[in-house]
């Protein structure tokens, strides 16, 4: 299998520009768009599996790594939601031709749905939607799952040196939370009102999901308007969804399109 090309673009002006890494697979509509989870690259499990399905398929297919992330230039901690909707934004009008079929997974999702509604807001001839497929959508997460859950000590924490250590479950090294990240977070809420993509949208959700509550995901899909959605409950799943039969589970609703 050839593999894709990597390609860089600048985001951003000045003392703000950073250098987002790019893989692009040629190939037929509609084209596969990759968004990845928060600390999560475009070389991982399920990223990988979708470019393989792409080649062999002929479909095309890109792939990026947010700044702080994977190969992309910039720090993780000068992340926050809009930067990293920026960058999506920006890589998407550059590298998508035709129809698209947007993947997020985790925090992926969340931006995928926030780069629906800005192609909607400014569509300047961009690449349409074909569908959405979110895997574990962390809509909001900066609030609902991380402050509103936050401990008083968390907080002042934040509040006073501007950010926190999170250990994580992935990595021997701690997260990063940033006071910017949270506050950043809260231009960019989707629960408080109804969603409208003008797309299909599919989601696939572990229950054993210990990052992203299946009730939360329950509570996304009552907001959406108009769209076509189906969630699918994992009953053994957990937070990833990267097992084998999980990524049979992507591909398959990915294929819809």
């Amino acid at each position: 299998m050839p593999d894709s090309s990597l390609k860089t673009i600048s985001v951003g002006h000045g003392k703000g520009a950073r250098e987002i890494a790019v893989r692009m697979r040629a190939g037929a509509p509609p084209g596969l768009f990759w968004m990845s989870g928060f600390k999560s690259d475009m070389q991982g499990t399920k990223a990988v599996a979708l470019d393989a399905w792409a080649a062999a398929n002929g479909r095309a297919c890109v792939r990026f790594d947010y700044s702080g992330h994977g190969e992309s230039g910039g720090a993780f901690v000068d992340g926050t939601i809009g930067r990293w909707l920026d960058e999506s934004v920006t890589v998407y009008r550059q590298f998508c031709e035709g129809p698209q079929v947007v993947i997020g997974s985790s925090m992926g999702g969340w931006l995928a749905l926030l780069l629906a509604r800005a192609l909607q807001r400014e569509p300047q001839a961009a690449a349409p939607l074909a569908g959405l497929v979110l895997i574990a959508p962390a809509v909001d997460f900066t609030e609902e799952l991380m402050w509103k859950k936050f401990t008083p000590a968390i907080k002042k924490e934040l509040a006073e040196t501007g950010q926190w250590r999170r250990p994580s479950e992935y990595s021997d090294e701690p997260y990063i939370i940033t006071r910017a990240l949270i506050e950043d977070g809260r231009d960019h809420l989707l629960l408080g009102g109804l969603i409208e993509t003008g797309c299909p949208v599919r989601i696939l959700q572990g229950v054993k999901d210990e990052d992203v509550p299946w009730q939360h995901t329950v509570e996304l899909v009552s907001r959406f308007a108009r769209d076509d959605v189906v969630l699918s409950l994992v009953k053994d799943g957990d937070h990833r969804l990267s097992r084998p039969e999980d990524i049979e589970r992507l591909i398959a609703a990915v294929a819809e399109f």
